[in-house]
């Protein structure tokens, strides 16, 4: 299996539609990328996801082939033509856990057990959960009900708690938005949000969720922490990729950047992968499915290096 991964490109794309176009095809077996990420664009209902699935792991010519999605429960629910879930955020569940424990256990665990069940039968087999950013008062509304709480004992109990239930149904996790979205005050899909907090602050609070946590997966934010590195968000800065993520949050998986696309990074397309690649992160993430852009990426991103490549295998063996 090592001999066929170690071809792979260290991007994850995106597709534009509900079945694959010839031109995605021909990326899926020329260009190799990691993985594919799905979103309710390519989702008609439970047959036809299976039979896209399917489909590219035919081409693909891998069973475990990577394939992504977002579903975090409420605003981001991509699985809501099967199964309406915009009701179950995670704020939902972080208010619960705090008022009733026990309420909390018993569905949180049916939530994630219907999640689950559905991904293990179409074939998804990890989940971009859970967001460990920590909600303040400052928080932009692109965070709003999807963290579990401002308390970030809460939210660092219940993300392990997510990872270990979607552990046990063979479904990774991503965690995000490494090291801590919570005190930007602006969308980083539009903007380069900064934030001007101190080490000491930003320690305690917004990177505590993320220390040491378990997750497989984790996904950057496209944010300056000025405190840290005065010119680059985290997405392309090697200060807090190598010095916060790696040694003092001790994450020790795959590290995903989040969407290239995203107007919070200014070089460029190329660029941005480029930067994102040198700074430390393992993959790109490229998700509006623009075949153009796919292909261009495709003739300069990488191979995966030799730490995902071993990481990429253990998740494999994770799968079973």
């Amino acid at each position: 299996m090592i001999s066929k991964l170690k071809f792979r490109k260290a991007v994850i794309f995106g597709i534009k539609g509900k079945k694959l176009s010839l031109g995605e095809i021909n990326i899926l077996k020329k260009s190799k990328p990691w993985g594919i990420i799905l979103f309710s664009r390519n989702i008609t209902n439970i047959n036809q996801l299976k039979l896209l699935i399917q489909k590219i792991r035919s081409v693909t010519k891998d069973k475990k082939f990577p394939i992504l999605i977002d579903q975090e429960g409420g605003v981001v629910s991509r699985l809501n033509s099967i199964v309406d879930l915009s009701i179950f955020s995670q704020e939902y569940f972080g208010n619960l856990y705090k008022n009733n424990r026990r309420q909390f256990f018993t569905q949180y665990k049916v939530y994630i057990d219907v999640v689950a069940e559905i991904m293990n039968n179409v074939g998804i087999n990890i989940n971009t959960v859970p967001v460990l950013d920590l909600k303040r008062k400052i928080s932009n509304k692109v965070i709003g009900t999807r963290s579990f709480s401002s308390d970030k004992n809460i939210v660092k109990n219940i993300g392990n708690i997510c990872i270990n239930f979607f552990y046990k149904k063979k479904i990774s996790t991503v965690m995000k938005h490494i090291p801590g979205h919570g005190h930007s005050n602006c969308d980083s899909h539009y903007k380069l949000p900064i934030i001007k907090l101190n080490k000491k602050k930003l320690s305690q609070n917004d990177f505590f969720p993320f220390k040491k946590c378990n997750s497989f997966f984790a996904m950057t934010a496209h944010i300056i922490y000025q405190a840290f590195d005065k010119k680059f968000p985290a997405t392309h800065s090697k200060i807090i990729i190598k010095d916060l993520i790696r040694k003092n949050m001790e994450f020790k998986g795959i590290l995903i950047s989040d969407d290239i696309s995203m107007k919070a990074l200014k070089y460029g397309l190329k660029k941005n992968a480029l930067n994102a690649l040198n700074a430390g992160c393992n993959l790109v993430l490229h998700c509006n499915g623009n075949i153009k852009e796919m292909n261009t990426l495709s003739k300069i991103i990488p191979t995966v290096d030799k730490f995902t490549l071993k990481k990429t295998s253990q998740f494999y063996k994770f799968l079973g």
